[in-house]
């Protein structure tokens, strides 16, 4: 991520040159992986358009549209989680998109029911495990809050967006009373206070603080394709499970983004968002950054691929995201810090 100087320069730059000129694109983009770059000047190269950064937290940028308001040069916010996505179309920053090429071929669960975004890559929520400690490892999200689990999982903050959207996508699965038991029960089985990232959570396996864990898939993913400190030289002591295989199947989340409300830029815009989804694109963000395309047929990376088949939940992550401030009060109630 660039720094703030760097991103109080670029807004500068934005804003300085005229907004509707032709060829260029102002992206907003909370996506913080370098290897993101290469998304960027193969479409540069490709198109002939020339996108302008702006880089920052998925809610300092809502926020910033939100204050900018029709004098916005945003034409596209781009970030992960489904519910970030959802809070930005209910701030009505963003405009829906009518294209055939979107349409055929993002999968409906993964787009806005208004076409105002779209997820263009997947990760899964999986449960980790010692496999030196853990004979019989959780086989669902549910199994987790079991009693037999007790002192042995960790997980991370309820303020994190990827707590908040697995929960949510609990109680539209399993309903409101299930999902409280759920939490409750997390609670009970917390071997330490929810903390750190994802990364965080694996090396708490390897340190011995946790036996269970939840992640998403493309953190362990990179361990085994590249080295991270403290997690890729002990990864053989670490088994996973893709949870609900008889059921729902494995929670997934996406990254994605939408066209800004007031994009100047519009044309480029959708674009953009089709680049997005093509092979091209596609097979990069899971060479890239070890996620799941969300195209059918694209072939996975190495990474991904040791990661194994697995049934994913098609739940609509438009709904999901609706639950949010459900999953919210639900996590006060059951003092989930």
């Amino acid at each position: 991520m660039k720094s703030s100087t760097f991103l109080t320069a670029a807004l500068a730059a934005l804003i300085a040159v005229p907004a509707l000129a032709d060829g260029e694109l102002n992206l907003y983009s909370s996506r913080h992986y370098d290897t993101d770059e290469r998304l960027y000047s193969d479409f540069e190269k490709a198109t002939g358009i020339t996108i302008n950064r702006i880089e920052g937290k998925a809610d300092e940028l809502i926020a910033r549209m939100e204050a900018e308001g029709r004098n916005s040069p945003a034409d596209i916010l781009l970030t992960v989680d489904a519910s970030r996505l959802a809070r930005a179309k209910d701030a009505g920053l963003l405009q829906s998109v009518e294209s055939d090429t979107l349409e055929e071929r993002i999968p409906a669960n993964l787009q806005d029911t208004d076409n105002q975004w779209f997820g263009f890559s997947q990760r899964a929520r999986i449960i980790f495990y010692d496999k030196n400690d853990v004979e019989t490892p959780p086989q669902t999200y549910l199994e987790l809050a079991d009693p037999q689990y007790e002192g042995m999982v960790c997980h991370r903050s309820s303020s994190n967006v990827y707590s908040q959207t697995l929960l949510s996508a609990i109680i539209e699965n399993h309903g409101e009373e299930v999902a409280r038991d759920w939490a409750q029960g997390m609670v009970n089985n917390f071997a330490r206070a929810p903390q750190g990232g994802d990364t965080d959570q694996l090396r708490g396996i390897v340190s011995g603080e946790c036996d269970i864990s939840v992640a998403n898939s493309y953190y362990f993913a990179r361990a085994l394709r590249k080295d991270v400190s403290g997690l890729s030289d002990q990864v053989d002591m670490i088994g996973w499970v893709f949870p609900a295989q008889d059921a729902e199947g494995a929670h997934m989340n996406v990254s994605g983004g939408g066209v800004a409300a007031h994009a100047p830029n519009r044309e480029n815009a959708v674009k953009f968002l089709e680049y997005l989804a093509s092979d091209q694109a596609q097979v990069y963000f899971s060479a890239g950054n070890d996620e799941f395309p969300v195209v059918e047929g694209i072939e996975k990376s190495e990474s991904v691929a040791k990661l194994g088949e697995f049934k994913a939940d098609d739940v609509d992550l438009a709904a999901v995201a609706e639950n949010v401030p459900l999953a919210q009060k639900i996590f006060n109630e059951v003092g989930w810090e």
